[in-house]
């Protein structure tokens, strides 16, 4: 019994304290919807403001847009007026084109022969064009290649000439210079007949017989004014070998004087250079440091014979003890 009645109360304890917790719950619940329900109305309240105030600006702000939308109407009404009228006087241009093309077509057929009769001519004027045309081309491209053949040839002899008077004023310049050297026979006689003999000069002529031709005849008389340049020529040219040939004698002659001088100078000076080669001067106890030849060599007919080695002996050595 003590158990149910424990139980009992637990359970009214329970019901008393679920129906206050359900009353609380039911009144924070109505102020909540009373407190939304008056955030409603507010809401609601401003949103019709807002309504009232965006028509007012509508209709103000259309009101001239209304105005403008007659005054279009009205304009538009005119313009269908003038569009009637234009459409109507189009009509009639559109009359007077298709009369002006009947005209036209029918002129277009008179000029059309004129036009073909023109056609030919121009056809026959613009062959007739082509072959001055071409005419033209052909001796023009003659032209310009005589004239590059001209200008060609005409710059060659301008440099043949201009070589030739280069050559000319050389050969004067030459012979101004060569004048200062000439002696006073040559002066005197500047040409000379001939250095061949008699016999020599019939036996050239036979060597050299050749039958005259018409060419050779004028080749030989446009050398006939040159005669006397090539005689002097050939003098030169003569006088330049024999130079050549007295300077390379001269010059093996001074090459020889310097072996011996180079001997010489060899002999009269001591160092261990000259002691170290042979030496003709070089004589310790009456003997030279020079081989001695076994016996002297018979000179056979035809071979060369070696120079005879002699000792030289400076005069001043010899004169300045006794000075």
């Amino acid at each position: 019994m003590a158990m149910e009645q424990n139980y009992i109360d637990t359970e009214y304890e329970s019901k008393l304290e679920f129906q206050s917790m359900w009353d609380d719950l039911k009144n924070k619940n109505l102020e909540e919807k009373h407190f939304l329900r008056l955030q409603l109305e507010n809401i609601v309240e401003d949103l019709w403001r807002r309504f009232q105030e965006a028509l007012k600006n509508y209709t103000d702000a259309t009101e001239d847009r209304k105005i403008a939308f007659e005054t279009l109407k009205v304009k538009d009404e005119k313009s269908s007026k003038e569009i009637e009228a234009q459409m109507k006087r189009i009509q009639k241009l559109q009359d007077a084109i298709g009369v002006l093309k009947g005209k036209i077509m029918v002129h277009s057929r008179e000029s059309e022969e004129q036009n073909q009769y023109i056609r030919d001519d121009k056809e026959l004027v613009l062959v007739q064009l082509r072959k001055l045309k071409a005419q033209r081309t052909q001796a023009r491209g003659v032209s310009q290649e005589n004239l590059v053949k001209l200008t060609l040839e005409s710059n060659a002899t301008l440099k043949a000439l201009r070589k030739i008077v280069d050559k000319g004023e050389k050969i004067l310049k030459l012979a101004e210079i060569c004048r200062k050297y000439e002696t006073e026979e040559e002066k005197v006689l500047p040409f000379y007949s001939s250095i061949l003999t008699p016999e020599e000069q019939v036996e050239i002529a036979e060597n050299n017989l050749e039958e005259l031709t018409e060419e050779l005849a004028k080749v030989m008389t446009d050398y006939t004014g040159m005669e006397n340049f090539w005689k002097r020529y050939n003098k030169v040219k003569l006088e330049q070998l024999s130079l050549q040939r007295r300077r390379t004698q001269l010059l093996e002659i001074n090459e020889k004087l310097r072996e011996m001088l180079k001997q010489y100078l060899d002999g009269i000076s001591v160092s261990d250079e000259v002691l170290s080669q042979l030496n003709p001067l070089f004589i310790i106890n009456h003997r030279s440091n020079l081989p001695q030849p076994l016996s002297t060599p018979i000179a056979q007919p035809g071979s060369k014979q070696r120079p005879i080695t002699y000792n030289i002996i400076e005069a001043a050595h010899v004169i300045s003890p006794t000075l």
